[in-house]
């Protein structure tokens, strides 16, 4: 790899808002290592079109082996990790006394475990250079009680207060925090979640190239927090913070309720 070019590190790389960041530090000059537990190739070869040095790592990062895994590769670059986006997410709907336990225990596995691991073998050494940028995906979810995203919802919650007291923490090392919180976005995840059915499922969604180039943007300006997409993401967002818990659970039901994407709510 060109040790000219400063380093990325994207997990959740292969699609979605992880591929969209992955092509926002391509084409601002970052060199790239991508991991995903698949596709990881595929985005390698579209990323190196824009003269960018791309290791692709495919790895499961909901396993201890798979954290493993992708920091040894990173070691293995023998260079200073610039930026990192601990982005790699996974949802499962549905009611959480009906749902296969092994499903939202893998949301815990990959949505807090792989980023809580991967920090903390990652950041010490950003930290001991005295510079790097790290962004942590959390979600609009992670401020509302989540009916039918009973997991995932408080998954994304402990994402933004981990994020945010570790920006607290770093604040005096030249290292930053940022949280992203993007609303719901054109990507697979709802397909992945077996949400197709519900209102949210089915309803308008932001662009990821969108919420990525806020995300980066946030991100370069060393901003602690960026809530980022459309207008209606943004108020999404504003609501979970001001509007009582009840408020929000229930508005969050309605629109995450198996079926409630059949009865135009």
């Amino acid at each position: 790899m060109n040790a000219t070019n400063p380093l990325a590190v994207v997990t959740g790389a292969s699609s979605g808002i992880g591929l969209a960041l992955a092509r926002q530090f391509a084409r601002n000059g970052y060199d790239l290592v991508l991991a995903a537990e698949d596709a990881a190739p595929a985005s390698a070869a579209e990323l190196g079109g824009h003269g960018t040095e791309v290791t692709a790592v495919r790895t499961d990062l909901a396993t201890a082996d798979g954290v493993a895994t992708l920091h040894r590769r990173v070691v293995e670059t023998r260079r200073p990790v610039a930026a990192l986006a601990l982005n790699a997410g996974v949802g499962r709907g549905g009611a959480f006394l009906e749902t296969d336990l092994a499903d939202q225990q893998r949301v815990i596995d990959l949505n807090i475990s792989s980023t809580v691991r991967l920090a903390r073998l990652l950041v010490p050494s950003m930290v001991a250079d005295g510079q790097g940028r790290v962004l942590v995906t959390s979600s609009v979810a992670a401020t509302t009680p989540g009916p039918y995203q009973a997991v995932y919802n408080a998954s994304k919650a402990f994402l933004l207060s981990f994020a945010q007291a570790l920006a607290h923490e770093v604040r005096d090392t030249g290292v930053t925090v940022t949280t992203l919180l993007p609303g719901p976005t054109d990507t697979a995840f709802f397909a992945r979640a077996d949400m197709l059915d519900t209102a949210i499922g089915t309803g308008p969604k932001d662009d990821p190239d969108q919420v990525a180039a806020q995300a980066f943007e946030a991100l370069m300006a060393g901003r602690d927090k960026v809530v980022a997409g459309s207008v209606r993401s943004r108020l999404q967002g504003l609501a979970g913070r001001v509007l009582p818990d009840g408020f929000t659970a229930e508005a969050h039901r309605r629109v995450a309720e198996p079926g409630s994407g059949d009865q135009g709510s």
